[in-house]
């Protein structure tokens, strides 16, 4: 059965709750053949990041080209990013193998609040990473950072997602779930300004939703949809992996990307 190829390069999460593992359950759930580039692996859990192993640039860049000169790739995404070296190194890989539906999760901070993007790297990730995204997908303090200034208002968002295109990406989502009231995203290409809105549910069981969004977003890429439609549908999809979240672990649990299996 012929499958559309979807690449994460990310960061391992041992307990299974983000990074390349939250990617790979959301492209299988989607019907995608998941593949992958471990960046790092980290020792963490519900309750935080203990500790973290990068891994040498050149080996990121074998497991990328390993995937890509066999399977080829359909659409990728990049997640746990964590050095210059290791984004410069990822970028000039993407350029050389033409991946030009990349989504770009620019993850700074673990659900726990452990840093997982050095600060002398978000330059390389602003001049090195934005420009070849076919969407980036801050959340309000990662958008903050990239952009240099406070993110307070849903007119603000508007901004920032115009802003990052701007920047180069060929289209920004801002997610807004770090706002109050309903988690509203703002969409921006070049041509055109919507929102994305859904109710907020109450739970703490959040962790690995900006990869698992990012991961759908990939995976509809790579089954042919346009950006604003993979869009909408990586909200969809998001909302109900949180709806249906893992009450696992002593901290943050998981959202379910598994959740049309398990409930």
């Amino acid at each position: 059965m012929k499958v559309p190829v979807a690449l994460t390069i990310a960061g391992s999460d041992s307990g299974g709750g983000a990074g390349i593992q939250a990617d790979l359950k959301t492209f299988a759930a989607l019907g995608v053949h998941g593949t992958s580039a471990i960046t790092a692996i980290t020792a963490q859990n519900t309750l935080g990041v203990t500790d973290v192993f990068e891994l040498p640039p050149d080996i990121v860049v074998a497991q990328i080209d390993a995937v890509v000169t066999d399977l080829g790739v359909a659409a990728a995404k990049t997640g746990m990013l964590s050095s210059v070296r290791i984004i410069e190194a990822v970028a000039a890989a993407i350029e050389r193998h033409g991946l030009s539906l990349l989504v770009v999760d620019p993850v700074m901070v673990a659900k726990g609040g452990a840093h997982l993007l050095r600060e002398d790297a978000v330059g390389a990730l602003r001049d090195a990473l934005i420009p070849l995204a076919a969407v980036i997908t801050p959340n309000l303090p990662e958008a903050e950072v990239l952009l240099g200034h406070p993110i307070t208002t849903l007119d603000e968002r508007r901004a920032a997602a115009e802003e990052l295109v701007r920047m180069g990406a060929r289209a920004a989502v801002v997610k807004g779930g770090h706002a109050e009231g309903d988690a509203t995203d703002v969409y921006a290409d070049a041509g055109q300004l919507f929102e994305l809105s859904a109710s907020r549910i109450e739970t703490r069981n959040t962790h690995g939703s900006g990869c698992t969004f990012s991961a759908a977003i990939a995976s509809y890429l790579a089954m042919g949809l346009s950006t604003p439609d993979a869009v909408r549908r990586a909200k969809a999809f998001i909302t109900s992996a949180i709806e249906f979240a893992l009450d696992v672990g002593h901290g943050h649990g998981p959202v379910n990307p598994m959740f049309e299996i398990r409930r």
